[in-house]
C-alpha cells in the first residue's frame, strides 16, 4: 500500500536539498568565495582544538615509536588503495592513457609490491598521480560551490564534498569492508589511514601555524588554489614556471610527480 504522505516528504526533502546546493553554489560564484565563513571558522576552531589535544599527539607518538620502513610501508599501502579511485576518475575524464598507466601501477604494486606495501612502480619511475570525483566534476565544468570546512576532515568545497561521498561509496576498498559486514576491520583500517595521513602532515601543520597571522585564511586560499591547479592538470604551474612560488612549492600545487622523486603518498588531499 502506498503512502502519499511519505512520498510527499521525500519529494520535499529532495527539492530542499537541491535548492540548498543551488543556493550555496550561487553564493560561491560571486565575489565572496567563502559565504559560510562564520560557520567554517567555528568548525576550523573545533578541528584545531581536537587535533592539538588528540590527533597530533597520537601522530607524533606514532612517528616516534614506529620505524621509518614500517611507516613507509603503510603509507604505500594506503596510497596504492587510492589508485582504484584514480583509475576510475581517469576514465570518467577520458584520460585513457593515464588510466592505463595508473592501472598498471596498481597491478605492479599489488602483486610484486606485496599488496602495495612496497612501491615497486615508484622504483621504476612510474609517476604517482591522483584523481578524484571532485576533480572529475571540475574537469566537466562544475564550479567549486561554497567553501566548506568539514569536521575532522578539514578544507573542502561543496563540489569536493560531493566527490568525496561518491568516491568513498563507489571505489574505496576500505568502505567495501563495511559493506560486507566487517565493521571492526573497517574501523581499524580507517583509523590507521587517518593516523598515517596526520603523521604525513605534521611538518606542514607546524608551518601553517608559524607562517600565517590567519591560519584559517591561509589554509582556505592554499586549498582552493591547489584544487584549481589539480583540476587544470597543473596548467597554471606550467604557464608560470618562472615564478618562484611554483618552483619552490611543488608539493602544494602538483598532483602529478615522478614517484621516485617523492616520499610515498607525498600528495595530500
Amino acid at each position: 500500500m502506498r503512502h502519499p504522505q511519505k512520498n510527499y516528504i521525500k519529494t520535499s526533502l529532495a527539492i530542499a536539498s537541491l535548492c540548498t546546493v543551488t543556493m550555496l553554489s550561487g553564493c560561491a560564484t560571486q565575489a565572496n568565495k567563502d559565504p559560510l565563513e562564520g560557520v567554517n571558522r567555528a568548525v576550523y576552531k573545533f578541528n584545531d582544538v581536537t587535533d592539538k589535544a588528540v590527533f597530533k599527539p597520537v601522530a607524533t607518538a606514532y612517528k616516534a615509536v614506529t620505524p621509518s620502513p614500517i611507516r613507509t610501508g603503510f603509507n604505500n599501502f594506503f596510497t596504492n588503495l587510492g589508485s582504484i579511485t584514480t583509475v576510475l576518475n581517469d576514465l570518467l575524464q577520458f584520460k585513457f592513457a593515464h588510466a592505463f598507466t595508473d592501472a598498471g601501477r596498481f597491478v605492479i604494486n599489488s602483486t610484486f609490491g606485496l599488496a602495495g606495501f612496497i612501491d615497486v612502480a615508484g622504483k621504476d619511475n612510474i609517476a604517482l598521480r591522483k584523481e578524484d570525483f571532485g576533480q572529475t566534476l571540475g574537469f566537466w565544468g562544475v564550479g567549486n560551490g561554497a567553501y566548506l570546512v568539514l569536521p575532522f576532515l578539514g578544507p573542502s568545497t561543496l563540489r569536493d564534498t560531493t566527490g568525496l561521498v561518491v568516491d568513498t561509496t563507489t571505489s574505496d576498498p576500505i568502505h567495501y569492508t563495511h559493506n560486507i559486514g566487517e565493521i571492526r576491520l573497517h574501523n581499524q583500517l580507517r583509523l590507521a589511514q587517518f593516523i598515517d595521513k596526520r603523521t604525513e602532515l605534521l611538518d606542514a601543520s607546524d608551518l601553517v601555524d608559524e607562517a600565517s597571522l590567519d591560519p584559517y585564511a591561509f589554509m582556505r586560499d592554499a586549498y582552493l588554489q591547489r584544487r584549481e591547479n589539480q583540476v587544470n592538470d597543473n596548467v597554471a604551474k606550467r604557464n608560470l614556471s618562472n615564478d618562484e612560488f611554483f618552483e619552490e612549492d611543488d608539493t602544494l600545487n602538483s598532483d602529478t610527480k615522478p614517484a621516485a622523486e617523492s616520499q610515498p603518498a607525498a600528495e595530500t588531499k
